[in-house]
């Protein structure tokens, strides 16, 4: 299933922040989602995952040439940047819970001490209450929920910035493996990340999308090149 955003336009009051953006995102593939600061990668999040209404334009899930303009907020997977948990519940309480509440949508038979410890959080601490946890142990938490239920589209707002090195990795992996399942995007300041995780990069700018071409994202010059794309339109 492809997400695919047509002429999409969101202002708040009269400033415009996607401006008539147009592209079609790939299952099988991660994208990272470039930009300057205040580009509004995050309200084209909120706009896919339907957190905010768009003012004109079309965001659809295609399937066989179908297009669901409808789809429920459920098929879209969104990992903030600041972790979205609830703090009075304890690691395990909260998988379990998302197991009960999401059966029907987990295909992986595993308990919660096995999601839990898929993603590094140890036996010792997944009984702790998550207010407890670090700022990097609760994001795991969180991103953990969302690749349980596998959806369509898995949106990340700069996924492991709260991360250290070895959980990096482990997240690393875990990105890899959703493609197989889903559209990917993720937003990032960080080029290196992106050359190593993307097989697109799309930049967002003065509110348009514009993909980079896959053979350039491991270019000497792809860093520079991107810089210059960014302040050429941007500036």
């Amino acid at each position: 299933m492809d997400l695919v955003l047509e002429h999409v336009s969101k202002k708040f009051d009269e400033k415009t922040i996607i401006d008539d953006a147009s592209f079609h995102f790939e299952k099988g593939k991660i994208y990272g989602l470039l930009g300057r600061n205040g580009a509004g990668k995050t309200t084209l999040f909120n706009c896919i995952s339907k957190n905010l209404a768009i003012d004109s334009g079309e965001i659809a899930l295609v399937s066989d040439s179908q297009k669901e303009l409808n789809y429920a907020d459920t098929e879209i997977g969104f990992v903030y940047t600041s972790p979205h948990v609830p703090m009075f519940m304890t690691a395990y309480e909260f998988v379990r819970f998302f197991i009960d509440v999401n059966k029907a949508r987990i295909l992986d038979e595993k308990t919660p001490e096995e999601y839990l410890s898929s993603v590094g959080i140890k036996q010792e601490d997944q009984h702790r209450l998550l207010k407890d946890f670090s700022h990097g142990m609760q994001n795991k938490v969180q991103m953990l929920v969302s690749l349980m239920v596998r959806p369509p589209v898995l949106l990340l707002d700069e996924p492991l910035t709260s991360f250290d090195v070895v959980a990096a990795h482990e997240m690393k992996e875990l990105i890899l493996g959703m493609k197989e399942y889903s559209v990917v995007i993720f937003s990032t300041h960080i080029l290196q990340l992106a050359q190593d995780l993307c097989d697109e990069v799309v930049l967002l700018n003065k509110g348009k999308l514009q993909g980079v071409l896959a053979d350039k994202i491991h270019d000497k010059n792809f860093e520079e090149e991107v810089v210059q794309l960014l302040t050429e339109k941007g500036d």
